[in-house]
């Protein structure tokens, strides 16, 4: 059998480093990039006039109400503070519930490293995938995909990328592999959206139709969509079989595998205990998954019902293998103090939005976009709807956020021109998912490139032709769903 790596003793520096840990040039990028944005909306409020549409009991924004006001620009405090006062906004709760999530699920698996969990888990299942590559990457990413498209799971499935990029390094393959089969996969799988609660089911009860209603053309999109990231993954494998040097994370993969000391050797009688006790806390974590999935009158608590899941039985399991409880907490906190940044990732993001609001250009800019769709060709209205909700993601990243803010407008203009809404709910999925993954306002993507350390200019650099293949696709996708009158 195979050796993956010599073994040898990992040094106390080492050992003391959170695997999570989010490396200091990272964090320095995202934040100027989210402060530029952030910037850029402030000086928008003072070349756009303020405005607002009236809006019913429930939120959703009344047709015909737009009401124009004057160019005041937002106060300085306000951009200053935005990223602080998002702890006191409508988006509070969601905002704590991501950043409490995130801490734990850093505890967690930094503990799990720690205590060897990753390493024998990983350990066992090495001798039976060795040299099944592409199997091994084809089924990986149908299975996240499946979540993202059936369940419209995306933010859960992000506490797997640390188990997934040291899967990959086992595999002799990289992080950027880690992060496809993952965190790209489950992206495009919410947006290649089959059954999708979040934005099919959703969308679907606005105009009164079953979320089964052009079902087909979905389902052919899953599989283009499938197919394409499977090639993207398949031949980027290929390179790094020719030279493992052409990975584009190679520096930080060393000191990974390095870090991990992966070996494909026998488990002893205390690595195997080891073994079951995390096998068996991954296989309580999938029956959580599950169970929110299939359960919908719980999906809404999807976030504090994962991260009480993983704090109590991945504590349970640390405690079971190392048997020290000062050092599984100092292994947890120092864990959960690696992603502290990340806090100030989703403040900055979310605060985005809360400029935009609070300036009153939000509503003036949408009333400007959906000007533009009256009297256009149905081809044009499509695009411009697509487009419009794009625009959108750049501030709004909730998919059901937007689909009230968005739906009540768009539905009745699209049927006005004879578009019908399994074809504007499907632009809708495409327009909603497949920039979450390049988008730098997206929390989940910030986080999870966080905790690969890899950095948001590395990321832009390996998947943009990808996000332009598949744009390029859903435009044709949406034309040939025109023209067939879908």
């Amino acid at each position: 059998m195979e050796k993956i790596q010599e073994n040898r003793p990992v040094e106390p520096k080492e050992k003391e480093q959170a695997f999570s840990n989010i490396s200091l040039k990272s964090f320095i990028t995202v934040v100027l990039v989210l402060l530029s944005i952030l910037g850029a909306c402030a000086l928008l409020s003072y070349a756009i006039p303020k405005g607002s549409f009236l809006r019913d009991a429930e939120g959703v924004i009344v047709t015909g109400t737009y009401t124009k006001g004057t160019v005041e620009g937002i106060a300085l405090w306000r951009v200053v503070t935005a990223p602080f006062r998002v702890f006191a906004s409508e988006d509070a709760l969601t905002i704590i519930m991501i950043s409490l999530f995130l801490l734990i699920m850093s505890g967690i698996f930094n503990l799990l490293e720690k205590t060897d969990g990753v390493r024998i888990f990983i350990s066992r299942i090495i001798g039976k995938l060795q040299g099944r590559r592409a199997p091994v990457i084809c089924c990986t990413v149908l299975i996240f995909m499946l979540f993202g498209s059936f369940f419209g799971m995306f933010e859960e499935l992000v506490t797997l990328l640390p188990i997934m990029i040291v899967f990959m390094l086992s595999m002799k393959m990289d992080t950027m592999m880690g992060l496809g089969t993952c965190l790209l996969a489950a992206c495009f799988g919410f947006s290649a959206a089959i059954t999708n609660p979040f934005s099919v089911g959703l969308a679907a009860q606005y105009v009164h139709m079953s979320p089964s209603e052009g079902l087909w053309l979905r389902l052919v999109f899953f599989g283009l969509i499938y197919v394409t990231v499977c090639g993207f993954l398949l031949l980027y494998g290929r390179k790094l079989q020719r030279d493992p040097k052409l990975s584009v994370s190679y520096e930080v993969d060393r000191e990974k595998r390095a870090a991990l000391s992966l070996s494909s050797q026998e488990l002893s009688k205390q690595e195997l205990r080891s073994y079951r006790i995390y096998a068996g806390f991954f296989a309580i974590q999938a029956g959580v998954l599950l169970l929110i999935a299939s359960v919908r009158a719980i999906a809404a608590l999807a976030i504090p019902i994962l991260a009480a899941s993983f704090l109590i039985f991945g504590l349970g399991a640390g405690l079971l293998v190392a048997k020290k409880p000062k050092e599984v907490l100092s292994y947890f906190g120092k864990g959960a103090a690696a992603m502290l940044p990340a806090v100030l990732m989703i403040a900055l993001a979310s605060s985005v939005k809360l400029v935009m609001t609070e300036s009153g250009i939000l509503d003036t800019i949408m009333h400007f976009a959906l000007e533009l769709l009256e009297g256009k060709s149905k081809f044009l209205a499509i695009v411009l709807i697509y487009v419009l909700i794009l625009f959108l993601q750049l501030f709004i990243g909730s998919a059901s956020a937007k689909i009230v803010l968005v739906m009540p407008i768009v539905m009745p203009i699209a049927m006005a021109l004879g578009i019908s809404p399994a074809l504007v709910i499907l632009t809708y999925c495409m327009a909603d998912g497949f920039s979450d993954a390049i988008i730098p306002t997206n929390p989940v993507l910030l986080i999870g490139l966080s905790m690969a350390n890899v950095s948001y200019g590395k990321w832009v650099k390996w998947t943009w032709k990808l996000q332009l293949f598949v744009f390029i696709l859903t435009i044709l996708i949406l034309f040939f769903g025109v023209a067939i009158g879908y």
